[in-house]
């Protein structure tokens, strides 16, 4: 899962979009019920005749603003990535010193950092095995790389890849509640870990010398924001009535802009999330450790595949420490915490670069090491979620009839969910 897939799953009651397609589109899914507020379709009343020319005119308005709001996205990602790598990386560096960079690094230094990338894309196979009672780890793999791929590929594709997820997991059996309780948990610690590493990162150059003042500026947001999200999340586990005025207030929230939208209003979010908390509880008291550790393993590799690329084109610790990288690729990921383009694209690059140089690291140097970070991490699961997104469609022997996935102890709910 990636980071804006943490931040749709979170961001609400767990909610499915219903209109997916392809690996890189997702099957239509139905929404799940284990967090599925009911927003009733808007009342569409037939135009008034009388009215003159009135009624199409409020009709066109809601129409012409969905158009806009539906290339608005795109533009503002393309204008992004175009302004990044044709107008800020040549004025930063010479790309024929970036590409020189890149090619010195010697069989041993790319062969560790091959096997570095490819440890990376398995790790976060064993979060969602953590979080889905009964889900084997090759079924992790398919269903984390298509909906990867999705991700990396299309504005949006967070929402679009829950979508493909959750209709894989469907087809292997599993009811849609569990994979709820799978994806929102694993989102969440996803983001738990997001806010704790500029802590420690910030912890460690306190320790070392003294960390720049914007560093410290954004450490102190990401502990805010690490002990609010914290102090939430438990009392919500705690207390069934806090987790109902929640729901309530997420509703009123997101009632607020579907009226904006013209849409009626949300309902039964309360509910939802009191449902989602007995089910949450329940996994949390049985594998909270190994969700822990899973998920600290996945993100920790991530940043070893950054450190192994700039050491592998000759960025060496006494230019960039260890500890500076950490800090770097920490902040940067706050960064990317609005979803402006496709798996941060752009936003990334331009974070890690500026903020690695600034450290210290020569511009060539650190430009093809992040350029080769990124082609690992972000271009790579692109053409292998295609490859499992293929084999998904046409491997039938692990398909299963619904609701028919291996049930343990931490699976409650009646086999037609």
């Amino acid at each position: 899962m990636t980071e804006e897939q943490s931040r749709n799953v979170t961001a609400a009651p767990p909610q499915v979009p219903v209109q997916p397609s392809g690996r890189d589109e997702r099957p239509d899914v139905a929404a799940p019920d284990v967090a599925a507020p009911d927003v009733a379709a808007p009342d569409v009343a037939a135009p008034d005749r009388s009215a003159g020319s009135a009624a199409p005119a409020k009709a066109r308005t809601p129409s012409g603003w969905r158009r806009a709001r539906r290339w608005l996205s795109p533009l503002l990602s393309v204008a992004i990535i175009v302004g990044v790598f044709y107008f800020f990386l040549p004025q930063f560096t010479s790309i024929s010193d970036v590409w020189k960079s890149a090619r010195s690094m010697g069989p041993l230094a790319l062969g560790g950092l091959l096997l570095t990338a490819l440890w990376n894309l398995c790790t976060y196979w064993f979060v969602m095995v953590a979080t889905m009672p009964g889900l084997r780890l090759r079924e992790a793999g398919v269903v984390t790389e298509s909906s990867t791929a999705v991700s990396n590929t299309l504005p949006g594709g967070g929402a679009i890849g829950i979508a493909m997820s959750y209709e894989m997991y469907y087809s292997w059996g599993f009811s849609r509640s569990r994979a709820s309780v799978s994806l929102v948990v694993s989102g969440i610690w996803n983001n738990f870990a997001k806010l704790a590493m500029p802590i420690l990162a910030l912890a460690l150059l306190a320790l070392t010398g003294h960390p720049g003042g914007a560093r410290v500026v954004a450490g102190l947001i990401g502990v805010g924001a690490l002990a609010g999200a914290l102090v939430v999340f438990g009392l919500m586990l705690h207390s069934q009535a806090f987790c109902a005025r929640v729901g309530l207030a997420a509703q009123l929230a997101a009632t607020g802009i579907l009226r904006l939208l013209s849409k009626s209003p949300a309902t039964g979010w309360d509910r939802a999330t009191v449902k989602f908390r007995r089910r949450t509880i329940l996994l949390l008291r049985a594998r909270w450790l190994w969700i822990t550790l899973t998920t600290v393993v996945s993100h920790v590799s991530l940043y070893a595949v950054l450190l192994t690329a700039l050491r592998a084109v000759g960025v060496g610790q006494s230019e960039v420490s260890w500890i500076e990288v950490l800090a770097v690729f920490s902040f940067a990921r706050l960064v990317t915490a609005v979803p402006l383009t496709p798996g941060g694209l752009g936003i990334v690059e331009l974070a890690l670069i500026g903020g690695l140089s600034a450290a210290g690291g020569p511009r060539a140097e650190v430009a093809a090491a992040v350029l080769i970070f990124r082609a690992l991490t972000f271009v790579l699961p692109i053409p292998l979620g295609l490859v499992t997104y293929l084999y998904w469609k046409r491997n039938t022997s692990w398909r299963r009839p619904p609701g028919t996935a291996p049930r343990t102890e931490l699976v409650p709910e009646d086999t037609s969910n």
